[in-house]
């Protein structure tokens, strides 16, 4: 069984953030992170880009989940 982190959630940890860290970087909420990485509400594109940029990734990484059937 694999566990089923986010990628968001995955970049995040790498670099040893906090939602609250990360939070603080793209100006929202903890909450609106903790949302995020649980696929329970859909950021805008410009919170999206704020996110690549602050994980020094791009949005592909971020939010693009293979899907494995």
């Amino acid at each position: 069984m694999s566990t089923s982190l986010s990628p968001m959630k995955q970049l995040r940890m790498q670099q040893g953030l906090t939602q609250g860290q990360l939070a603080e970087r793209v100006h929202v909420t903890r909450q609106t992170i903790a949302l995020i990485e649980a696929n329970k509400f859909n950021p805008s594109l410009r919170l999206c880009l704020d996110i690549a940029h602050a994980l020094e990734t791009d949005l592909n990484t971020l939010f693009w989940e293979e899907q494995h059937e």
